[in-house]
C-alpha cells in the first residue's frame, strides 16, 4: 500500500512538473522562445520537445506503458540537462535555476519509474516472430 502511494507520488511529481512548462512551449511564452532560439531549434524543438513531454505524461499515468514514458521522459530531461551544463547555464534569464532543479526532479522521477519497471524492459525489446 505504501510502495502504491510513493510510486503515484513519483509519477504525479514528473507528470505535473511536465505537465506545468507545456503552456509555456505551447503559448509561446518568452522564456520558451529564449530558451529554444539559443538552442538554435525555435520554434520546431520547442513544439517538438512539448509533444513528447505531453506523450511520456500520458504514458507515466498508464500502469500499462510508465515504463515507455518514464523512458521518453528520462532522456528528454538529459536533453534539457545536456543544454543547461553545456549552452543554456544553470540560470536561465534570471530564474535562479529553477527550470534546472525541475529537469534534475523529473529526472530522477522518471529514473526512479525505470528502475522499478526495469522487469518489463525485455518485453519491449523482446521481437515477436
Amino acid at each position: 500500500m505504501m510502495r502504491t502511494i510513493l510510486i503515484w507520488v513519483i509519477k504525479l511529481t514528473a507528470v505535473i512538473i511536465l505537465l506545468q512548462t507545456l503552456f509555456f512551449k505551447f503559448t509561446g511564452a518568452s522564456e520558451s522562445i529564449y530558451i529554444f532560439s539559443t538552442l538554435g531549434v525555435e520554434p520546431y524543438g520547442r513544439i517538438g520537445s512539448g509533444i513528447i513531454e505531453l506523450i511520456a505524461s500520458l504514458l507515466i499515468l498508464i500502469p500499462r506503458t510508465t515504463l515507455i514514458g518514464a523512458l521518453l521522459g528520462l532522456v528528454t530531461m538529459f536533453g534539457a540537462i545536456l543544454s543547461h551544463f553545456t549552452i543554456l547555464g544553470i540560470e536561465v534569464q534570471n530564474d535562479g535555476g529553477f527550470l534546472f532543479v525541475l529537469a534534475i526532479i523529473t529526472f530522477i522521477c522518471c529514473f526512479i519509474l525505470v528502475h522499478i519497471n526495469r522487469n518489463k524492459i525485455s518485453s519491449l525489446v523482446r521481437l515477436k516472430i
